[in-house]
C-alpha cells in the first residue's frame, strides 16, 4: 500500500523552487517536494522525441526543436524552466527519455540495479532532484521500514563468500562494490509514489549529511511507455 504525501513524515511540502532548495531537511524529513500540478502535454513531447538507446539524454535543443501543439508547447516551456532553474543553482540536470534502465543479473541473492530500493551516495555535499513528467513515477520508503540487505543474514553470508578475504577488508569490500546502499522493504512497509510533475529533493549520504540519505527506487515501466524524467 503506498501512502499518500499529506500523512507521510518523511516528506516536506513545498510550493516553490525557492522553498525547495532553502527547506533543510531535518528529523525524519530526508525528502522534498515542490508539489506541481502541471500543465500541459508531455506524452506529445515523448512521441515526438527520437529514443537513439534505452536511455537517451534530451538536450533543450532537442526540445526546441520540436513542432508542438499548444499544450505540447506549455509543457516544453516548463521543462525547459525547469532545466535552467537548477543549472544556476548550481546543479547539472539531465532530462533522459527511458525505456528501460540495465538490470542487475549477476547474483541471484541480491540487486543492486535501480530498481532495487538504494540510497544516493556522494563524496561532497549535494542532493539527488527528481521529476517525472511522462510515466511510471518513483517510489521512496522510510529509513525505519527497511532493512539494509548487507545485515540480512543470509546475504551477507554469500557476499563474505564472494569476498573470499581477510576479514578485516569485507566491509571495505562491500562499500567499494555498493552493497551497502541497497535495501530490502520491511513487512507492511508503506512506500510513497513521486507522482507526476512534482519536483523532489532527496537527500544523499555524504559527510556534511545530517539526516538519513533517502531511500527509492525506479519503478518498472508500464508496457509500451517511455518515461520522461529530470535528474540530477
Amino acid at each position: 500500500m503506498n501512502k499518500t504525501l499529506s500523512d507521510n513524515h518523511q516528506v516536506g511540502i513545498v510550493f516553490s523552487f525557492s522553498e525547495l532548495i532553502n527547506t533543510d531537511f531535518h528529523g525524519n524529513v530526508n525528502a522534498i517536494c515542490w508539489h506541481r500540478n502541471l500543465d500541459g502535454d508531455y506524452k506529445e513531447i515523448v512521441l515526438k522525441l527520437q529514443l537513439k538507446e534505452n536511455i537517451t539524454e534530451v538536450s533543450i535543443e532537442d526540445l526546441l526543436a520540436l513542432n508542438l501543439s499548444e499544450k505540447g508547447t506549455v509543457a516544453r516551456e516548463i521543462i525547459v524552466n525547469d532545466l535552467k532553474l537548477l543549472t544556476d543553482f548550481g546543479a547539472s540536470p539531465s532530462l533522459n527519455l527511458l525505456k528501460n534502465y540495465e538490470k542487475d543479473e549477476e547474483f541471484d541473492f541480491i540487486s543492486t540495479d535501480v530498481y532495487s530500493y538504494h540510497v544516493d551516495r556522494s563524496s561532497v555535499g549535494t542532493d539527488t532532484f527528481l521529476c517525472t513528467y511522462h510515466g511510471a513515477a518513483s517510489d521512496i520508503l522510510p529509513n525505519d521500514q527497511a532493512t539494509q540487505k548487507i545485515l540480512i543474514p543470509e546475504i551477507r553470508e554469500k557476499l563474505k563468500e564472494l569476498h573470499n578475504g581477510p576479514d578485516d577488508e569485507f566491509e571495505t569490500f562491500l562499500i567499494d562494490n555498493y552493497f551497502d546502499l541497497h535495501y530490502l522493504p520491511k513487512p507492511n512497509a508503506q512506500p510513497t509514489n513521486l507522482g507526476k510533475g512534482n519536483l523532489w529533493r532527496l537527500a544523499v549520504d555524504h559527510p556534511e549529511q545530517k539526516v538519513l540519505p533517502c531511500i527509492h527506487r525506479a519503478p518498472e515501466e508500464n508496457d509500451g511507455e517511455y518515461r520522461l524524467i529530470l535528474i540530477c
